[in-house]
């Protein structure tokens, strides 16, 4: 019998944004997209713990003086329900009580606004790096190098130009590489609620990028299981 499939590793990609202000939110969310995050935005604490229950985030960044619910009764809930999605907390107020309240509620680390972008994203990457502490920043299948936190990639040492949705399903499937990725996955990891399932999205990325990185002279690595879903592998079909 054919050995059970491991759990899918995810890119480490989709963010929730809660906050309440329309042009710092709008902010946040435009830089993560830059950065090839799959962002979902919303602006009260009832509907993020909507969101977070539903969809699989793999990080929230989360406002504390929030409509409905504030940010400390968004991280208690979630906590209360077994979300354990990492929370990045931003607030206005800077008193060392606050940020005890949000740590003790089950966040796992405050920013003070204003705040630099560059240390949002900082805190991002470190607050996702920490369920997989071991895990190398930089992957290798046969000639092709990924670096995930550079969101760069060369294939035989020559620089694979791509852009952030590109990056986004490479990243999904080189962290499973040898393994299928379905359709299905690749929709709940690397796209928003924005995108239309109706749509061939996910199939033209797919062959954009078999286009970039499997040029000619290489061997191909992106192959495609019909009705299953897509595969990186450097291991030839049988």
């Amino acid at each position: 019998p054919r050995p059970p499939r491991p759990p899918l590793a995810p890119p480490r990609m989709r963010v929730l944004v809660v906050e309440d202000d329309p042009r710092l939110s709008a902010l946040i969310a435009r830089g993560l997209r830059e950065e090839a995050y799959a962002v979902d935005v919303c602006a009260d604490g009832t509907q993020a713990i909507t969101q977070a229950v539903v969809n699989s985030y793999d990080a929230i960044v989360l406002d504390v003086m929030l409509p409905g619910t504030d940010g400390f009764g968004v991280v208690h809930t979630l906590r209360a329900r077994h979300v354990h999605t990492p929370v990045l907390m931003l607030t206005a107020r800077d008193a060392v009580s606050d940020r005890i309240a949000g740590l003790d509620a089950g966040a796992d680390d405050y920013l003070v606004k204003p705040f630099d972008f560059g240390e949002l994203l900082a805190r991002l990457r470190a607050l996702l790096r920490r369920p997989e502490a071991v895990q190398p920043m930089q992957v290798q299948l046969a000639d092709l190098v990924v670096d995930l936190q550079a969101h760069a990639a060369t294939r035989g040492g020559v620089p694979i130009p791509l852009t952030g949705k590109e990056f986004a399903l490479l990243e999904l499937l080189v962290r499973n590489a040898r393994h299928v990725v379905s359709r299905a996955d690749i929709v709940a990891h690397v796209w928003d609620d924005n995108h239309d399932p109706l749509t061939n999205a996910v199939e033209v990325y797919v062959n954009r990028l078999r286009g970039k990185i499997d040029r000619e002279p290489f061997t191909p690595l992106l192959h495609t299981r019909r009705g299953v879903g897509y595969v990186l592998t450097d291991i030839a079909p049988v």
